[in-house]
This record gives C-alpha cells, sequence and structure tokens, in this order.
C-alpha cells in the first residue's frame, strides 16, 4: 500500500498579502480521495522531530532562533514570510514526515509526503519558503542509524536544491542531482555533485530527453539504497516563478520516468511534493496528482 504522510498541521494560513499557494496541502488531499487514487487508509500522521532528530542537521543557534521566535527581519525575509511558533512546529512534523515515508518506502518501495521538499534551507539558516531541510534531515537519521548506507536525491523542483548540495558536499554516501531553471532562484547556485542548468522555455522534450540520459547512469554507478525525488511542479509552463515550458503531460511523464527508473532498479524512493505556483491552483493539484497517480500506478 501506499503510504502518504499527511496531517492536519500541514494547513496553515499565511497573513495577507503572502503569495504562496499554502492551500494547495489542503486541496491535495481531498482531490486524491475524490479521485479515489487513494482512500483515507493509506494516509498516515507524523509526530514531530525531536531536538536530537533536528541538529544532525540543523545547528543549535538557528534552532533556538526558531523556538524563540528571534530571528533577524533579514533572516525572516530571507525565508519569505513571518516566521511564527506554529509554522516551526508544522516543519517539525513536516521533515518527520519525510524521514518517515522512508521507513515505509524501505518496506513497500514507496512512500511520499503531502508536503516537503524544503530544500533550500540549510544549516544555520532557511531561504525561499524553507525552514527545516526535511530531505537532509531525513537522509542524516537514515545514515545515522544505519538503515541506509547510500542515498541519491533526485531533484527537480525548477530551483535548484541548494541547501541539499550544501549540507552534502563533503559527505561520499550521498549523491545530490538537481536540474533546475539555469537563470532561475537561486541566483548562487551551490554545487550538486551533477547539476543540470535549464534554459528559459525549456519545453517537454528537450527536458525528457536531458533525464532519460542522466538519470540511469547516475543510478547505475552510484547505487543507492534509498532515492529521494523532490517533484516540484513549478516546472510547468504555466508557472508563474518557474520560467519553463514544460506541459502537464510532461510533467507527468517526467513522474512516471523516475519512478519506473526507481521500480526496475529496485531502489525504495521516497516523493516530496516541492514547489508550485500556477496561476489557477487547479494546475496546482492536478499536477501533484499526477505524481500520486503515478506512483500508484508504478508500484501497485
Amino acid at each position: 500500500m501506499l503510504k502518504i504522510a499527511y496531517s492536519e498541521v500541514y494547513k496553515y494560513h499565511l497573513p495577507e498579502g503572502h503569495r504562496f499557494p499554502m492551500e494547495k496541502y489542503e486541496l491535495l488531499p481531498q482531490q486524491l480521495l475524490h479521485e479515489g487514487i487513494v482512500t483515507s487508509d493509506n494516509f498516515f500522521h507524523p509526530d514531530q522531530l525531536t531536538e536530537e532528530e533536528i541538529l544532525l542537521t540543523h545547528d543549535p543557534a538557528y534552532l533556538h532562533k526558531l523556538n524563540h521566535l528571534t530571528l533577524s527581519r533579514k533572516e525572516e525575509r530571507n525565508i519569505g514570510f513571518p516566521v511564527q511558533k506554529a509554522l516551526v512546529e508544522r516543519g517539525k512534523y513536516i521533515a518527520n514526515g519525510t524521514y518517515q515515508c522512508s521507513l515505509y518506502a524501505l518496506q513497500n518501495g514507496v512512500a511520499m509526503n503531502i508536503a516537503g521538499g524544503t530544500h533550500h534551507a540549510y544549516p544555520d539558516k532557511g531561504e525561499g519558503f524553507c525552514v527545516f531541510n526535511d530531505i537532509s534531515i531525513a537522509t542524516n537519521l537514515l545514515l545515522d542509524r544505519g538503515q541506509v548506507n547510500k542515498v541519491l536525491i533526485v531533484d527537480l523542483d525548477v530551483h535548484q536544491g541548494n541547501g541539499n548540495a550544501f549540507i552534502f558536499q563533503q559527505n561520499p554516501d550521498v549523491f545530490t542531482f538537481s536540474m533546475h531553471g539555469a537563470k532561475n532562484y537561486p541566483l548562487r547556485k551551490e554545487v550538486s555533485n551533477l547539476d543540470i542548468g535549464l534554459e528559459d522555455g525549456t519545453d517537454d522534450k528537450t527536458y525528457l530527453d536531458l533525464l532519460t540520459n542522466t538519470l540511469p547512469r547516475i543510478i547505475e554507478e552510484n547505487e543507492p539504497e534509498i532515492i529521494f525525488y523532490q517533484s516540484g511542479v513549478d516546472i510547468l509552463e504555466t508557472d508563474k516563478l518557474g520560467r519553463l515550458g514544460v506541459s502537464l503531460e510532461g510533467c507527468r511523464q517526467r513522474d512516471h520516468f523516475v519512478f519506473n527508473q526507481a521500480k526496475i532498479n529496485d531502489v525504495p524512493i521516497v516523493a516530496t511534493m516541492g514547489g508550485g505556483y500556477s496561476h489557477r491552483i487547479s494546475d496546482i493539484i492536478n499536477a501533484h496528482a499526477n505524481t500520486f497517480k503515478e506512483a500508484q500506478y508504478v508500484f501497485f
């Protein structure tokens, strides 16, 4: 059975004027149930991370600022919205959801988080709507506990996974692959193990050709024991921040290919939702829902 991390605390309402589409975390589970893609039995509700678990990835001083709401205005601006207690607590649930998904994936082949993919967070700071780095936290917990020895992060959000690249730049047990808009945020890129920068307007064929010519080789050469898949849908041509030209069907084919590569290579995979900023919320929800459909189709 496909296990999906979701909790009521994933819902969060930003102050008026902030344009981040938080409503997708409420609408996506409803859509999955409405379409019959999943049932309520597919969902599980993660607990919060402990401070000890967070501190495997994040600095004590940063965690202290978050817990006591003492970030500077500049630090808040870098994150992109006001940091309130509920937002910090929410992040602890979401990050543990990604870790718990990894344990389910090791058993069932695949698991998914309704949220997550907060790949811009560094050990000592947040950026780009990211407070805690859930994929890095889950990776460090798995490695620290000896649950896996080799990890592959496949980041196909339109924005480079700079936080993950920085955190694991000296770790030979983690391979970071990011395929992203070359001229998009962040302006200053980190160095992943493999970066592919895409030109503005990149279409389905160019995108999918690059992916299909790259991912199988990475899996073969690195022999990962688990894959974390950042499946952002901000690659869509309708996305107001993405600047690429990928269609809804192209995005679906991307998801199918990634899940199929994990399946045929017998590598467990965890998918996190990442970004999505299309003008119409329906475009965001449909694209994210396709990711769950493809996971069900490939694995079950």
